[in-house]
């Protein structure tokens, strides 16, 4: 899998200056999302045009957040589209100049693993890449992609181990453990890169850990979910390491991947690699009223054990990770402003 060859629309010079938002127009798919609300927020503050694709544009729900967002009344367009719908990104991506695919389910729990998230990743990202090759304007697309896709292989993770962009997860062992989400982040990336190659797509994915951090939307996303119940009474916490980036820094190397012209191939996205327990610690130093688990449980966590992930590549990006400290208090100072913790 070649990640970083020339194609149809990359550039044949290698320049170092960054392209401005004004004038330009860019597509956001699941724009209502986690990490896809903070990518509008931020391409907006830099002048961009966004077409950003929801679901139901009239579910005030998804949409209010993004339509009170600075610059949107003047340069927010949104535009309804289906992951599983052949031609529905049509109409957004026609005219953009980059697209910025985030849509794809985020769930660990599910009943039909095929219908609930490995279609919705897989066609949805065939979908809409189809609908990229259909419009000469596109210069590059760039894809969430997860950690997901990385970490989950046959070689073992201990201390002394560097993961980095080589490292993909392999299907067989997401199946044979019944990793579902890490199959459908897998595929999808796998298809994407056949796609894009065959078709002469110029195309960046970014791998994020766990992603915490303000909440722009109004409902409770997966990944800071995870912290509400760590600090909201539980009475354990996992004897695990946990990975984590802001969703701001997240946001941010999507744009810079699509404005750094040498930018190619997959960017894993890991500020922080803690314990558990350090991140209690943390939580507790500036909110020591919060009920903390004391103990540590004893289950077996054969995937969250210590080993280091490379931020060579993310620094290319000229990304700076926020302190860990700083993205914990945001988050509960978020989760409070919210409703979903009292303290």
């Amino acid at each position: 899998m070649e990640q970083c060859s020339p194609s149809l629309h990359r550039p044949t010079h290698r320049v170092t200056q960054r392209m401005s938002g004004e004038g330009k127009v860019v597509c956001v798919t699941g724009g209502s999302g986690y990490i896809a609300s903070w990518l509008v927020n931020f391409l907006l503050q830099k002048g961009y045009t966004v077409n950003a694709t929801v679901r139901d544009p009239s579910d005030s729900k998804k949409t209010d957040h993004l339509l009170a967002l600075d610059g949107a009344k003047e340069r927010l367009n949104l535009f309804k589209a289906d992951l599983l719908e052949e031609g529905s990104f049509d109409s957004a991506i026609d005219g953009c100049e980059g697209v910025f695919h985030a849509a794809s389910p985020v769930l660990y729990s599910v009943t039909d693993p095929q219908a609930e998230l490995v279609d919705p990743a897989v066609k949805g990202t065939l979908n809409v890449l189809k609908s990229c090759i259909k419009f000469q304007s596109i210069k590059r697309v760039v894809i969430t992609s997860s950690m997901a896709a990385v970490l989950y292989g046959r070689k073992s993770l201990t201390p002394d181990v560097v993961v980095d962009e080589t490292w993909h997860s392999d299907l067989a062992v997401c199946k044979e453990m019944k990793l579902w989400y890490m199959v459908a982040k897998t595929l999808a990336e796998e298809v994407a890169w056949n796609f894009a190659e065959e078709n002469g797509i110029d195309l960046v994915t970014i791998h994020p850990a766990y992603v915490i951090g303000p909440l722009l939307q109004p409902t409770l996303n997966f990944s800071v979910e995870m912290i509400l119940n760590i600090v909201n009474g539980a009475e354990t916490y996992p004897d695990a390491y946990y990975r984590s980036t802001d969703v701001r820094d997240v946001a941010e190397a999507h744009i810079q991947a699509f404005e750094v012209p040498s930018a190619c191939g997959r960017y894993c996205l890991v500020a922080n690699v803690l314990h558990f327990s350090e991140v209690l610690k943390i939580v507790h130093e500036h909110f020591p009223s919060l009920h903390l688990p004391a103990k540590c449980d004893d289950k077996n966590h054969p995937f969250l054990p210590h080993f280091k992930v490379s931020k060579e590549k993310a620094k290319t990006l000229g990304i700076n990770f926020i302190p860990l400290e700083v993205t914990l208090k945001d988050t509960i100072e978020s989760l409070k402003e919210k409703d979903f913790l009292s303290i």
